[in-house]
């Protein structure tokens, strides 16, 4: 029982990881799943969250199977076994 986590970009880049898998936990929400990641990936912390706003949420585009997760239940949303998460770095520019 896994899900599989992508990144995309910068954030490949950072973590040296295309795609990999963690174990599912029965009842897992996206947050338990973020501070898993983080855990083992600790640079990844710098690139996904705001730390200059002092802002909790994460600065990445996140999808779980195709669907952003502002349309779901944020940070708060259930994972499934087999479920696909995708992090997308957000651009900013001006």
């Amino acid at each position: 029982m896994v899900l599989t986590i992508k990144f995309i970009g910068a954030l490949r880049h950072i973590s040296d990881k295309t795609q990999f898998t963690v174990n599912y936990e029965e009842g897992m929400s996206l947050k338990q799943l973020m501070a898993k990641i983080l855990q083992g990936v600790p640079q990844l912390e710098r690139m996904l969250s705001d730390q200059q706003l002092d802002d909790s949420r994460f600065n990445a585009l996140i999808l779980v199977n195709g669907r952003e997760i502002s349309v779901l239940d944020g940070l708060e949303t259930k994972l499934n076994d087999g479920d696909e998460i995708v992090f997308v770095p957000v651009v900013h520019g001006g």
